[in-house]
């Protein structure tokens, strides 16, 4: 097995373009973001790199869906047998045009990624980075664009890799009119990814209607959503617009998608196919012109999974997909946000703080924020609130942080005798994650690898290893 120097790149790039001018400009503009991370390799179809597939190993593959034809005429059959191949590397499907079938299908056939041309290389350095790190790969791939990026956008703070490439995304996928479905964990601004959205796009002038879909009782979700008719039942004396009506020409926002009813997303359904709403006890359709945006901080395939979300739906409203990463993937935004907090809630509560003692500094940047954003706000919001000066100090901190969530100091470690274990080797801890996964769905390998965020074709390559295992042991 080939091991890497110091001075060698940390890893290697298949991209698979038959365009020539193509190739050369995303060589080029990667090559520029990457500053030299990476080897990269073109192959000019699908055939040539399945030989260099079967030739060696690469850590990342780009692959123009129209340059694999010549694997198969099908582009989700062509993007299965080049991860077949690709042995585990993160699979990025690349397309001239937005094309959602084709983005369905490229990762229904096993892509980490579907992303369109013309590519931002910072922006790709960090979706790579991202991807590497989301998806648990083994080889180590230590990518950051060269240029930090802008620290502020439409509502979010940060400047980390991570972000730039959540602001590239809006960006490109704002001036659409497609439904976009943000995940995250709670926390992460998936609101303000909505807001965002709206802002950015053609649809501004218009209203940006939000809808809670935990924060509703089931019984009324309904009428909120779609509205009343006059005499509809005991006390609808008027005629009222749901959410859907207010926001036509503009945006609905629906949170919290995964608690909605199954009932209602039958209807909700209806009402994206067809752009047509009934109001509660009302015979006739109204015409509805409205952009969804739909967000949930829970798996969306472990809900499909356990009969709780249509599948259907899913797939109508997971069109333009935007993961928000959790505050703990980027910790060099962890500073850049508590001073933002710092300098507005003094501000508003007309306190001297200018920053935070080195030592709270290194204390926040470690913590775990299982909070994410919201949390780190609310403790320097009650820091200002409650303590005076013009630093930030530990004891003040400490008074502080009464839930003690992330920030509680660490615990001194056991004596060894208490902590020895029987430790299993890594693969056997592996096979038992794997396994419990596939167990948890009723043996559906493709809904587990999606629960775990690997390709399916990863499980039966890693089941097929632990089969040789067993038999050499």
């Amino acid at each position: 097995m080939h091991t890497r120097s110091d001075g060698e790149p940390h890893g290697r790039l298949l991209l698979v373009d038959a365009d020539d001018a193509s190739a050369r400009l995303v060589t080029e503009t990667l090559g520029q973001s990457l500053g030299g991370s990476l080897r990269i390799t073109t192959a000019s179809g699908g055939r040539p790199a399945a030989e260099l597939l079967r030739d060696g190993d690469f850590d990342i593959i780009l692959a123009d869906l129209s340059s694999l034809r010549d694997l198969s005429e099908r582009s989700d059959d062509a993007v299965a047998r080049l991860v077949r191949l690709a042995d585990g590397a993160l699979v990025v499907a690349l397309s001239d045009g937005a094309s959602v079938t084709a983005a369905v299908g490229a990762m229904r056939a096993g892509a980490h990624d579907y992303v369109t041309k013309p590519l931002s290389g910072p922006a790709m350095a960090a979706r790579i980075s991202e991807l590497a790190q989301r998806h648990g790969k083994t080889r180590a791939l230590s990518i950051e664009p060269r240029n930090s990026g802008r620290a502020d956008f439409a509502g979010f703070i940060g400047s980390s890799s991570a972000m730039q490439f959540v602001y590239e995304q809006i960006g490109r996928i704002s001036a659409s009119s497609a439904p976009v479905f943000i995940t995250g964990e709670s926390g992460t601004g998936k609101d303000v990814c909505a807001e965002a959205l709206h802002a950015k796009g053609p649809r501004f002038g218009k209203r940006l209607v939000a809808i809670n879909c935990a924060a509703i009782p089931r019984d009324l979700m309904e009428s909120e959503l779609f509205g009343v008719a006059r005499g509809a039942f005991t006390g609808a004396h008027d005629d009222r617009k749901g959410a859907a009506e207010l926001a036509d020409g503009g945006t609905l926002f629906l949170d919290e998608i995964g608690e909605m009813d199954l009932s209602l997303q039958s209807k909700l359904l209806r009402f994206l196919q067809t752009g047509t709403l009934s109001r509660v006890g009302e015979a006739g359709v109204r015409q509805v012109d409205v952009r969804v945006i739909c967000a949930t901080n829970r798996n969306p395939m472990q809900l499909i999974s356990e009969k709780k979300f249509r599948e259907d739906l899913f797939y109508r409203l997971h069109v333009l997909p935007i993961h928000l990463p959790p505050l703990r993937q980027r910790p060099t935004d962890i500073m850049v946000l508590a001073r933002h907090f710092l300098a507005r809630y003094s501000a508003e509560e007309r306190k001297n703080f200018s920053g935070f003692a080195g030592d709270v500094a290194s204390l926040l940047t470690s913590a775990e924020w299982k909070g994410n954003v919201r949390q780190l706000q609310n403790l320097v919001r009650r820091l200002v609130v409650m303590c005076d000066g013009e630093e930030i100090t530990m004891p003040m901190l400490r008074a502080a942080d009464i839930e003690s969530q992330g920030l509680a100091p660490v615990a001194e470690p056991a004596p060894r005798s208490e902590r020895r274990q029987a430790i299993l080797p890594m693969w056997q801890q592996e096979q038992r994650i794997i396994e419990d996964a596939i167990a948890s769905f009723s043996g559906n390998v493709s809904l587990a690898a999606a629960a775990l965020e690997i390709s399916p074709s990863t499980i039966y390559r890693k089941r097929q290893g632990w089969a040789e295992l067993s038999v050499a042991s």
